[in-house]
């Protein structure tokens, strides 16, 4: 290897921006290729809430902090907890401690799109094939027929990775639960109803086997993922397409709820986006294979019922980083110690995932989220 290797990451999400960036940050380059068009070719989701303990301490790392600061959505980390019947059993409001602040993830991912060089990432490549040339050496393949060789490869290219084929064999595995997502428009003035309903942060609206997640925007509108245990193949059995007539279908599936709740899904402006929720196997982790490895949802896609998962993208990327700055002379040293670190956070962050999908959705539900938030109010034995 070269002793300025070339280092190629695979995937423009948050987790292989923020490594870029703290790459440059260290005087490093690094090239991003990106399957989008455009950063505007596709949606970027919703909110975020940005843990103190990892998030935030990847963006420090990035020299963004400030950036972030100023895209904090004010009173968004407010939560309240719903029956099926519209009654309110638990109501938080935003304490303004900024330990897990949402922000809007296209702002974030924008502020870290404009923190890196010109040419930094080459959009519309899509990998077709990777072929080790040994001594950790890769060459990528893309979709146009040109080819690439490097000395690090990172796979950052989410659940259906493409790059982690080289180091596991494991795939994503259906966990049982999907999430419909949808957007109601200008929510105050155009539907109040529902509006009223989600509140000024997040909602978790919950029965035995199915639920509403939803939180407000930054620009008024709500954000809705309508969440059903339920077999692939009903969701796969659905024309999500056809609005109206998937509206009926939801309908069906939540006719025993308040018409409050309902209308989350009757007033749905936008066209409805079935998600199904996959996860690697709890402990994911592969031997050390030269010159790759992975971060982020490529190295350990997980349910969103931690919280975690566009945190640990970028803690990924930030520790990556900074372990290749700190030994610029033996990169096969700094992948190593940042896979050692990577899969004991991933591992505990995974379990603590698919145990809170469970609660979430369990027979008892909304009780058993109740439940838990009352554990977490009970001081330790430390007072912490």
């Amino acid at each position: 290897m070269s002793s300025t290797p070339t280092i190629t990451i695979v995937g423009a999400g948050l987790g292989g921006l923020t490594l870029a960036r703290v790459l440059h940050v260290h005087g490093i380059p690094a090239t991003i290729y990106e399957l989008d068009e455009s950063p505007a070719a596709r949606t970027q989701g919703g909110m975020l809430d940005i843990h103190d303990y990892n998030g935030q301490v990847a963006l420090r790392d990035a020299g963004l902090f400030d950036e972030f600061q100023a895209i904090i959505h004010s009173g968004g980390e407010a939560m309240r907890i719903l029956d099926r019947d519209n009654i309110v059993l638990r109501e938080e409001q935003d304490k303004g401690a900024a330990r897990r602040p949402e922000v809007d993830r296209p702002r974030l991912r924008q502020i870290l799109l404009d923190s890196l060089p010109e040419g930094a990432i080459t959009w519309g490549k899509k990998v077709t094939g990777v072929r080790p040339l040994g001594d950790g050496r890769h060459e990528l393949t893309f979709a146009d027929g040109e080819t690439v060789t490097t000395d690090v490869l990172i796979g950052a290219d989410g659940a259906w990775s493409r790059i982690r084929p080289l180091l596991s064999d494991d795939t994503p595995v259906y966990t049982g639960v999907s999430f419909i997502e949808v957007d109601l428009y200008e929510a105050d003035k155009r539907h109040p109803v529902p509006a009223s309903v989600v509140g000024g942060g997040m909602l978790f609206a919950l029965a035995p086997g199915s639920g509403f997640l939803a939180h407000r925007e930054p620009d008024g509108s709500l954000h809705v993922y309508i969440a059903l245990k339920t077999a692939k193949d009903w969701i796969d059995g659905v024309d999500w397409t056809d609005t109206d007539k998937a509206k009926a279908v939801l309908l069906e599936q939540f006719a025993d709820w308040a018409p409050q709740l309902q209308a989350l899904i009757t007033e749905a402006d936008s066209p409805l986006i079935p998600r199904t929720i996959n996860a690697l196997p709890v402990g994911h982790r592969w031997d050390r294979i030269p010159g790759v490895t992975l971060l982020g949802d490529a190295a350990h896609v997980m349910s969103p019922f931690a919280g975690e998962g566009a945190n640990l993208a970028m803690f990924d990327g930030s520790e990556l980083g900074k372990a290749i700055a700190a030994n610029p002379g033996d990169v096969e040293a700094a992948l190593a110690a940042y896979e050692r670190d990577l899969f004991a956070r991933s591992e505990e962050v995974a379990k603590e995932s698919a145990d809170n999908l469970g609660v979430t959705f369990d027979d008892n539900a909304p009780q058993s989220l109740l439940d838990m938030f009352a554990a977490l109010d009970v001081p330790t034995a430390e007072g912490h």
